[in-house]
């Protein structure tokens, strides 16, 4: 089994398919993706349309939740089950595609992974105007920072990685933010928190998406269209 990490994939995911075929993918081995894949955004056919393909990829995907989707109990007849010792949702005709609980601490080959999803939209206002999809969920709520932080107490603030969608706000890429945006009217609540966590937790690894661009910055490693493995 192997446990492959990349970032956004906004419903494209031919990239992926190429990758299954030029490493031999099984449905034993997983491809992490930072939030973003996409997979329930529109719901309706469409998205239905877009599992039965996944489902036929010899892969099995661990979607972490971004900003651009539905969570999975907002979108479809989703069950928990236990997979490497974290809960995850699935529905049970697509049993390769799994979507993350945020706080869970999954067992990736002896290692202690934690997913912390989701960020704020800066095309929220955009989507509203124009009748595109937008959840008010797309933020962790209090609920869900309490379970993560629960979880955190129970490992005392130890873990070997971190998958997020945005990262602490110490480590935004300043450089790669949309010129011209006011970033004052970008609600930066999630990345505050993530720093809280970020100063508190003895971690080995970060790995997240969200900004589209490929960078390392204050050790927290943002992912778009490369491929990493977790050994």
């Amino acid at each position: 089994m192997h446990f492959y990490i990349t970032g956004d994939t906004h419903r494209s995911f031919d990239r992926i398919e190429d990758f299954c075929y030029g490493y031999e993918t099984t449905t034993e081995d997983v491809m992490i993706i930072l939030g973003d894949a996409g997979i329930n955004y529109w719901l309706d056919l469409s998205d239905k349309e877009l599992k039965g393909r996944l489902s036929g990829m010899d892969i099995t995907f661990f979607c972490v939740h971004g900003n651009h989707e539905a969570r999975p109990w907002e979108a479809a007849d989703y069950e928990e089950k236990i997979w490497n010792e974290g809960i995850v949702y699935v529905e049970e005709q697509y049993p390769n595609i799994l979507f993350a609980k945020d706080g869970e601490i999954y067992n990736f080959h002896g290692r202690k992974v934690m997913p912390i999803g989701g960020a704020y939209s800066i095309d929220k206002y955009y989507r509203i105007r124009n009748g595109l999809p937008w959840f008010e969920s797309e933020q962790p709520d209090e609920a869900i920072k309490k379970y993560v932080e629960q979880k955190l107490d129970k490992v005392n603030w130890q873990l070997d990685i971190v998958l997020s969608h945005t990262v602490p706000i110490e480590c935004e890429p300043v450089w790669a933010f949309i010129p011209g945006l006011d970033q004052s009217t970008v609600d930066k609540s999630t990345e505050k928190w993530l720093q809280y966590i970020y100063d508190n937790l003895e971690f080995t690894e970060w790995y997240a998406g969200h900004y589209h661009v490929e960078c390392e910055e204050s050790g927290v490693r943002i992912m778009f269209e490369e491929y990493d493995e977790i050994m």
